[in-house]
């Protein structure tokens, strides 16, 4: 708790003004390649630093100033920031050290310690990474302790140099280890100021003047991930020199929901050769045995709604996911993730290919696919579907009426049609227009308030369903009738509920109730983020958002009854999203062992590739997961995965995970 006086002294501070100065440095914040906000940074006579930063995706973003005054060490002694955050909630975060004591405070925790540490804040500007690395650099083996806890290290990587007309710069890459799961890149110019801060081709944070050079600073980080990642996949991956025989194991099948325990299941290369009852399969004499006492055998999971990062492969692999479907990506670092997941140079799962496709406008989405016209949705189509990608994704920003014309392309080429709802269409309209899938459950609430939330660009495609879900009428005429039409078009949905819980439920300064059960084995910086709640609530609504997602569950429960195919997608922590969106379906309703069907066979099914994947049957290629429990009685027994194996490689979760620095799940007693 913090201290009165020292409370008294944080709270009396005043917001940083806007600067008057000409010796302000102004950044650029790259969305998708488009500008899409500033940074700007200036200091005072005395040595204090601020910074002004916003940006706008699509209605979100944050709008903060902050004030830094750092000791002669480079740690900050005094942080100010206010502001909004992404989602719009307000900030206002403190921190303060005085006579050796460290006081914090934001809207999701308040804390102190004695331990000398630099600073990292909740909601602070890009720039703060950079006064890190300063530190670092001036720190004794380049190694610092972090508050609220942890400690960064740092490493240097190369350097460039690039032009701006007239002008010209120098830059250091460097790479701050101990933030998160991967490290953070941070670029210093030849004078250690701020240059930039990307993370991957989606944002990056550059010197104005250079935006051009975005695409340089990406393919050196690029280059850094990867050898980091081919050397952890050298390290963490197994290809058995014979075959791998798994006995007694409890083999769950997807085609009858059913369980078969004393089962051996036979692997040899990448494919299985035998599956039967224990005694009763022959095993070759030199294979592998694995003696699974009863634990549940299973194929490998899906999640169908992903956008691949970095540290993604390996967390998907560890919780025991061997093909993803990406639903909107850089096409470059798409395809040469894939390749190298599949040569097995990075680890990670299978990937399928979906690409996005955006109208213009303020409000257009994370993709530098555009299509206004006919022709150019022609030529998006074609060059999607000519890179290998099997689904075509249209998003918010899209022109109604062409619509029709991108879905009846996609299919001419062999591709799935799916995506958001645009703004000012409906669900219904989007399925006659030819969707075969619809992304995200808010879209079929929103499709029936078309009349008074037309425009679905902005983050009124969350609010609106969160003031509104509670009280529609799930049984009427109206709401029957859509069901109905989405049953007789075959309709997929990608409901991805676990989002809307983390907007609708959770609350700052409260664990996200989605991510509880893995809170205490992320690191401190992460854990922190599980506290920074969803959606500003409105005074007096708490409890009607929270009936609201509980409506959203019960309509996911009411399609599943009538037939409507449902598969399991995230769009969120890479992983463990999967484990809770599982656990919510069951919450909704739905037997556990339908819910694994979902997430195996039926994923493979919708994407038609259940004649190589989705069941452990003789032939079929050899992705499968081993289980400490029995997820079909439990679902969250999904969470204990104790060995992933792909295409005959096996892996195991416990020292992927700690090679990110996350605690391994605790085996059952």
């Amino acid at each position: 708790m913090l201290t009165a006086a020292i409370a008294l002294a944080l709270a009396s501070s005043s917001a940083p003004p806007l600067p008057s100065s000409t010796d302000t440095t102004r950044y650029t914040v790259l969305i998708a390649a488009r500008p899409a906000g500033t940074q700007l940074s200036w200091g005072d006579a005395d040595g204090t630093l601020h910074y002004a930063f916003e940006f706008n995706d699509r209605g979100r973003g944050s709008k903060i100033t902050e004030r830094v005054v750092l000791d002669g060490d480079g740690l900050p002694t005094l942080v100010e920031i206010t502001g909004n955050d992404y989602l719009k909630n307000p900030v206002d975060e403190r921190f303060a050290r005085k006579n050796g004591k460290a006081v914090w405070h934001s809207s999701s925790e308040s804390d102190s310690s004695t331990t000398p540490g630099f600073y990292t804040s909740v909601d602070g500007a890009p720039e703060e990474n950079a006064l890190l690395a300063r530190a670092l650099l001036k720190a004794p083996g380049g190694r610092l302790l972090v508050l609220p806890g942890g400690e960064a290290r740092i490493e240097k990587g190369g350097q460039l140099a690039l032009t701006a007309g007239s002008d010209s710069v120098i830059v250091q890459h460097y790479e701050i280890h101990g933030l998160g799961l991967t490290p953070a890149p941070i670029w210093l110019d030849q004078d250690g100021r701020f240059f930039a801060q990307g993370a991957g081709a989606y944002f990056i944070v550059i010197r104005q003047g250079y935006e051009a050079a975005a695409t340089d600073l990406i393919k050196a980080q690029d280059a850094y991930a990867t050898r980091r990642g081919t050397d952890l996949a050298t390290r963490l991956s197994r290809k058995p020199g014979h075959a791998v025989a798994f006995q007694d194991a409890n083999l769950f099948d997807p085609a009858t929901s059913q369980s078969r325990p004393h089962t051996t299941v036979v692997v040899q290369g990448d494919r299985i050769i035998a599956v039967g009852p224990d005694g009763k399969v022959k095993v070759p004499a030199d294979a592998e045995t694995v003696r699974l006492h009863g634990r549940a055998l299973l194929p490998g999971l899906w999640d169908m709604h992903v956008h691949l990062g970095d540290v993604d492969g390996i967390l998907d692999l560890a919780a025991g996911i061997t093909t993803v479907r990406d639903m909107g990506n850089d096409m470059t670092e798409l395809l040469q993730r894939r390749r190298r997941f599949d040569s097995g140079e990075l680890l990670g799962p299978r990937v399928i290919m979906a690409g996005m496709v955006d109208g213009s406008g303020p409000y257009a989405g994370p993709t530098k696919v555009i299509a206004d016209d006919s022709a150019t949705g022609r030529a998006v189509v074609a060059r999607f579907a000519d890179s290998g990608y099997v689904q075509l994704k249209i998003y918010s920003s899209m022109r109604p009426a062409l619509v029709p014309y991108l879905a009846a392309e996609a299919h001419r080429r062999g591709m799935r049609v799916s995506g958001h709802i645009p703004a000012f269409m409906t669900a219904e309209q989007a399925v006659k227009a030819g969707y075969d899938e619809i992304q995200h459950e808010n879209f079929l609430f929103l499709n029936f308030w078309i009349d008074s939330v037309p425009d679905t660009r902005t983050p009124a495609r969350f609010t609106a369903v969160a003031e509104r879900a509670a009280s529609l009428d799930l049984h009427s005429a109206r709401v029957q009738s859509f069901v109905q039409l989405l049953k007789s078009h075959h309709t997929v949905l990608d409901p991805t509920v676990n989002v809307f819980e983390n907007l609708f439920v959770a609350r700052k300064g409260s664990l996200d109730p989605g991510y509880a059960a893995i809170a205490d084995r992320v690191p401190p910086l992460i854990r922190r983020g599980l506290l920074s709640g969803g959606l500003p609530v409105p005074e007096g609504k708490d409890s009607l958002y929270r009936r609201s997602f509980q409506a959203m569950l019960s309509f996911l429960k009411q399609l599943y009854d009538a037939g409507i195919p449902i598969v399991a997608g995230t769009d969120a922590f890479p992983g463990f999203a999967l484990h809770r969106e599982l656990e919510l379906y069951v919450a909704a309703g739905i037997p556990a062992p339908r819910v694994l069907s979902m997430a195996t066979l039926g994923a493979a099914r919708v994407m038609k590739r259940d004649a190589e994947f989705g069941t452990v049957a003789p032939g079929k290629l050899a992705d499968l997961i081993v289980v400490d429990g029995d997820p079909a009685q439990r679902i969250s027994d999904i969470r204990r995965v104790a060995l992933v194996m792909k295409g005959g490689t096996i892996y195991d979760p416990a020292p992927m995970y700690e090679a990110i620095g996350i605690r391994p799940m605790r085996p059952t007693s």
